[in-house]
Order: structure tokens, then C-alpha cells, then sequence
């Protein structure tokens, strides 16, 4: 009986032991869901997710655009519009437990308010040339803006009708997504007056060696075609150049110059997305006294609209003037009879002469004119041979005019109240002469 009670004995000890070296079960832990994404630099539409999740084996993706979800670990997804998608991602464990996590993903255009400027993939952008739409492409004028002093298209007093500048309306600035714009004048050039020499004032050939020195030797190459960077800020409406320029050369922030910037700001006074984009910068003139006058530009863009194009005026035949031999040309301006002027007459200009007004040295002398400006800016008055004629001036030896200047006008910052007496003939061919 002992022996059989010893076996069950040996046998209780062995199961118990046996039982007490099986380890208990380990619970698995269960999985989290955590991501972050990064949007694409030079593609805004494209995002990278990044999956930090934990204890998992397999991840599922829905982009919350209504796309097909994703199975990969770390996928790279493209939407077709910006927007705020809830992207969610759940993962599951080995176990078969999930796990999820929705976050707000923004996809906005980094360049959303300057895509009018620049387009998707850049835009193109020339002065306007449709003198019908009572634009100017150019102009000018006083801070008051009370008149134009001259434009390049529509209305102004002084016109410059498109074609005699023919070769500015296929200049084209093309502003890129990158932040640079690329100026191209297409093989012409518009040689401002004052800045190159005076024979090349006009349209010219940019090929031609030397085309881009100034009257003074000016190195004037900056404003050839190039591609420069800009900066356009949409909230203080400002569009700077460094380097080149827009619309007319010599026009750069705050006054004309006969050389290139470094940089030229523009205020953007209009830039309108529509059928036919248009984008209006101005810049200021200023001197001692302050803001006396501004520069305006209208571009536009025609996208798939067919631009205007512009072609040169057409040249009028030359027809020499029958020429008179005068010893004397005058006018005494006491009134518009003939008796008081001798082939001389003014004509339409910028400033004015007022007849028949007391002298101011003596009221009992006879009537003299008076000299009106009527601008902020040098201006000219223009006067004709009447009846129309060439001057043969062999026999020319006095010029008269019974004019003063009033102290009432303003000669303020740069302006002096010098007189300048110049002949121009507009004829066979037209040209100045300052020493007579």
C-alpha cells in the first residue's frame, strides 16, 4: 500500500512541475495610427504621407478625394484641385485589432494670387495695341491727372498713333512660375530721343553691333532682351524688376533715366483675369517738391485670343514746299489780324498764347501776348509759316515776338524760365536746326 501511494506521489510532483515551466500567454498590444504628409514644392497637387503608425501589419488609405484608397505603406498621392481633403488612415494588427487616425490635409497653391500675373506655366504679356478701346498703351502726366501729356495709342493732347512705334507692340514679357520673367523684343527696339544718338531715334535693328550704346557711349544692353527675377506682392500691389524693365526704358521708379536699374518698382494699379487678361502699372515722378507727375502702361494678355499686331505707318511720298525768302518773320500778338503778323502763327500746343493783353512795363504800349503753361513739364509753343512754305534763310535776319512771361507761372523744382527759339522743318526730311 506504501508502494502505490509513493508512484501517485512521483507522479503529482512530475505534472506539477511540468505544469509550473509552461510561460503564460503574452496579451499583443494594440496598434496606433499616426501620419504626417508633406505637400510637393515644385508640385502643390502631390503629397507624401509618412506613416508613423505602431503594432501594425497592414495600413489602408482614403485620400478623401473619392479616389481608390491605398494599401502601401507610405504612398504618394496626387489630387486634381486644391481643397481640404480628411485623409484617413487606418492600419490593422496581426491580431486583426484596428486602429485610425482622420487628419485635415491642406492643398493650397503657394502662388494662388499671383496666378493672374503668371499663369499655370507661366504667362505672356504685351502693350496694348487697339487704339479702339480708347487706352493708351503709354502715357504721361501730371500727379493731378487733370490732362495726358502725351500717350502712345488713344487719347491725349499729345498723340503718338500706334504705328509710328510699331516695334513696342511686339515686345512680350513672360513671367514664370519660378519667380523670373523673360523680356523678348523680337529683333526690334524702340531708341528713345535724348538717350541714344539722334540718328538712331526710332525703331532699330537689335542685331546690329553697337545698336545698344548711348549717345553718351551708356552701356544700354540691360535693356535688351534677358530673362531677370522679380518679386510681385499682391498686398502692398507692387511688381518689381531687377533688372530690365516694362513698358517704356527710360521709365523707372520715381523719375526718367538714360541707363539701366538695377530694379524698377511698378504700383499694379489693375490686373484683371477675364478673355483678355489686363495688367495697369504705374510709377511716379518725383523732385525736390515731391510727386509732380506719373507713368502709366496697359498691358495685356490674349491667351488664346489672337493678339493685335501693329505694322509700321505707312510712309507719306515727300512733296518739297514751295520756299519763300523772308528778311523777317514776326508777330506782335496784340490780336489775330493780319496786319499784326508777318508769316508767323501759332499752332495747337501744350502751352498757349493769350492775345492783345496790356504790356506790363507800359499799359498805354501796344497790346502784347501772354505765355501760358498749362502743364507740369517742359513745354514747347509751336508756331507755322502761313501759307505753309520752306524758309530760305539767306535773307532772314530778324525773328520777332511781343510775348512775356507771367510771374504766375509755375517754374517750381527742375523748370527754369529760359527761352529756347528752334526751327523745325517738316518736310523733305523733317529735322531741327538750334544754330541758325
Amino acid at each position: 500500500m506504501k508502494k502505490t501511494i509513493y508512484q501517485l506521489g512521483l507522479w503529482s510532483l512530475i505534472l506539477t512541475l511540468a505544469f509550473a515551466c509552461e510561460e503564460d500567454p503574452v496579451e499583443a498590444e494594440k496598434p496606433t495610427a499616426s501620419f504626417q504628409y508633406t505637400v510637393g514644392e515644385t508640385d502643390f497637387l502631390t503629397v507624401t504621407f509618412e506613416n508613423f503608425s505602431q503594432n501594425f501589419e497592414s495600413s489602408e488609405w482614403d485620400f478623401g478625394d473619392g479616389s481608390e484608397v491605398s494599401t502601401e505603406e507610405n504612398p504618394v498621392h496626387t489630387y486634381e484641385a486644391a481643397g481640404t481633403y480628411d485623409v484617413t488612415l487606418t492600419v490593422t494588427s496581426s491580431s486583426g485589432e484596428t486602429a485610425e487616425r482622420t487628419t485635415a490635409v491642406e492643398v493650397t497653391d503657394p502662388l494662388e494670387a499671383q496666378r493672374t500675373l503668371i499663369g499655370e506655366d507661366g504667362k505672356t504679356w504685351q502693350l496694348l495695341a487697339d487704339p479702339s478701346t480708347g487706352l493708351n498703351a503709354i502715357q504721361v502726366g501730371p500727379a493731378s491727372r487733370s490732362e495726358i501729356w502725351f500717350a502712345v495709342g488713344g487719347t491725349a493732347n499729345e498723340v503718338t498713333e500706334p504705328c509710328v512705334r510699331a516695334c513696342i507692340f511686339d515686345d512680350t514679357w513672360t513671367f514664370n512660375t519660378d519667380g523670373t520673367y523673360t523680356f523678348e523684343n523680337n529683333g526690334d527696339f524702340w531708341a528713345e530721343g535724348g538717350i541714344w544718338p539722334e540718328e538712331q531715334v526710332g525703331c532699330f535693328d537689335t542685331s546690329v553691333d553697337g545698336n545698344f550704346t548711348g549717345a553718351n557711349g551708356q552701356d544700354l544692353s540691360g535693356w535688351n532682351s534677358g530673362t531677370h527675377d522679380f518679386n510681385y506682392d499682391p498686398s502692398n500691389e507692387t511688381l518689381t524688376v531687377n533688372g530690365g524693365f516694362i513698358g517704356l526704358s527710360k521709365v523707372a521708379t520715381s523719375a526718367e533715366v538714360s541707363e539701366p536699374q538695377e530694379s524698377v518698382t511698378y504700383s499694379v494699379v489693375k490686373l484683371v483675369d477675364a478673355a483678355v487678361d489686363t495688367l495697369v502699372l504705374e510709377t511716379e515722378l518725383v523732385n525736390d517738391d515731391g510727386v509732380f507727375g506719373y507713368w502709366q502702361f496697359t498691358l495685356v494678355s490674349y491667351g488664346d485670343t489672337q493678339p493685335v499686331t501693329v505694322e509700321l505707318c505707312e510712309t507719306e511720298a515727300c512733296v518739297p514746299l514751295e520756299a519763300v525768302s523772308p528778311t523777317i518773320i514776326s508777330h506782335s500778338f496784340a490780336s489775330d489780324e493780319a496786319s499784326e503778323w508777318n508769316l508767323m502763327q501759332p499752332v495747337t500746343s501744350n502751352s498757349g498764347i493769350e492775345l492783345g493783353v496790356d504790356d506790363p512795363t507800359d499799359a498805354s504800349a501796344p497790346k502784347v501776348g501772354r505765355f501760358i503753361r498749362t502743364a507740369e513739364q517742359f513745354q514747347e509753343l509751336q508756331f507755322k509759316l502761313d501759307p505753309a512754305n520752306a524758309i530760305n534763310f539767306e535773307n532772314l535776319t530778324t525773328i520777332t515776338m511781343d510775348v512775356y512771361l507771367p510771374s504766375s507761372n509755375d517754374y517750381s523744382g527742375d523748370l527754369t524760365d529760359n527761352v529756347f527759339i528752334g526751327f523745325g522743318a517738316t518736310e523733305c526730311p523733317p529735322n531741327w536746326w538750334e544754330d541758325l
